[in-house]
């Protein structure tokens, strides 16, 4: 968690000019996200979390899609970009791994690119946690890229930092899905689109956890 905070902490002015023209992420997955909002409002709505939020686009678009969404993440130099870009909404810091939310709170929760950075010994714990602040029939979002193998980003931007971006496959991250109690509702999937610099596919699950028993 130290070195994905610093690695973010250095380069969140750049990180957040890179993407200025796509808030919520890249236009062609916004579908996934107001397939996610349409499930939440459908239930009866409530607090949505951001797990990750970054500069806050997701969080943002998320609040336009008529969510109440906040945002949460680890860099503080990132929360300062989603505050000063969104005024009017809430971020706080925290880690993914030790929420401090209480059992059953959220209506839904999206954790957009943001578990790539959870070594997968920890992904059953990450899963498990989320799975414990989501109400009974609420939805989880979990976009990621595709692959086998890290990328390694060293010194992006010429700043003296270095992190590995884990590709997931979407098969096994299911499978920790359901072993933490989460159900899959669908899986989307698609090839890297060379316009936008992709190099991997890209996968987006949308779970639920189990409704109360009546």
């Amino acid at each position: 968690m130290t070195t994905t905070r610093i690695f973010y902490d250095a380069i969140a002015e750049d990180y957040a000019e890179m993407f200025a023209g796509e808030p919520g992420g890249r236009p062609r997955d916004w579908t996934v996200q107001a397939a996610f909002a349409e499930l939440v409002n459908r239930g009866g709505g409530g607090q949505v979390a951001d797990l990750g939020c970054g500069p806050g686009r997701t969080t943002a678009h998320l609040v336009s899609l008529g969510l109440d969404a906040f945002g949460l993440d680890l860099s503080e130099s990132m929360l300062a970009i989603a505050r000063r870009e969104n005024p009017g909404l809430r971020f706080r810091q925290g880690s993914m791994l030790d929420l401090d939310i209480p059992d059953g709170a959220l209506a839904g929760a999206v954790s957009w690119y943001s578990s790539i950075h959870t070594p997968v010994d920890r992904l059953p714990s990450l899963f498990t946690e989320f799975h414990r602040v989501l109400a009974p029939g609420a939805h989880l979002l979990l976009a990621f890229q595709s692959g086998d193998h890290p990328l390694t980003l060293d010194r992006p931007f010429g700043h003296p930092v270095r992190l590995d971006f884990e590709r997931r496959r979407p098969e096994r991250m299911t499978e920790l899905l359901e072993t933490a109690g989460f159900t899959l509702r669908s899986r989307t999937f698609r090839e890297p689109d060379e316009q936008l610099n992709e190099t991997s596919p890209q996968a987006f699950l949308l779970a639920r956890k189990a409704a109360a028993a009546l």
